[in-house]
């Protein structure tokens, strides 16, 4: 029972963190999928194992090292946002499926599905408080909400493998957290329109 708990808690972590920027995550599993060589941290199913692959792992830095650049550059962050807005579900849902499946007998689509849904929804509110930074800071603070969801990201990915119900616990404080934000600045710009 707490396995299958741990299992879905990383599941539901390692969505989240995807929201925010999916190759943390996914580079992050795949490490864990190959390390250490001799027993792996992860051993991950049939068609999901392919992630530790040296050839995926490679794929995979070189993303986010260029997820990480133009994520700090006003303007091009919004463009980045567009185009991840397709991405970063999608890397949700695989992670979500990859992670539940690892200890439970969770129907693919329906991990898929969660996955996805749960991914999308940071992103979305990810790329609706963005506007509002980029307007309140004149497009200088940009930079650094994004190295501020990068270290959450890494973190609850890193606790999503370590300590996943840990991990779950914290996903879901975050996204109370945002909602909660975000419907009170919807609520204060309301108010001066």
């Amino acid at each position: 029972m707490i396995h299958a708990l741990g299992g879905i808690s990383a599941a539901f972590g390692l969505a989240s963190s995807a929201g925010l920027n999916a190759y943390i995550p996914l580079l992050m599993v795949a490490l864990a999928a190959r390390f250490p060589l001799t027993d792996p941290l992860l051993k991950l199913s049939e068609p999901y194992n392919v992630m530790g692959s040296w050839w995926a792992i490679g794929i995979l830095a070189v993303l986010l090292l260029i997820e990480m650049t133009v994520d700090k550059i006003p303007a091009v962050d919004t463009l980045n946002d567009g185009i991840q807005t397709f991405i970063r579900p999608t890397a949700g849902a695989i992670l979500f499926a990859a992670n539940a499946n690892i200890i439970t007998d969770i129907h693919p689509v329906l991990a898929l599905a969660a996955g996805l849904i749960l991914a999308g929804s940071v992103h979305a509110i990810k790329g609706a408080a963005r506007p509002l930074v980029t307007a309140a800071t004149v497009g200088t603070g940009n930079w650094a909400v994004s190295i501020v969801e990068d270290i959450i990201s890494f973190f609850v990915s890193l606790l999503s493998i370590l300590l996943p119900i840990l991990a779950g616990l914290i996903a879901l404080i975050f996204l109370i957290f945002v909602i909660r934000f975000y419907r009170r600045r919807k609520g204060n710009h309301r108010k001066f329109v």
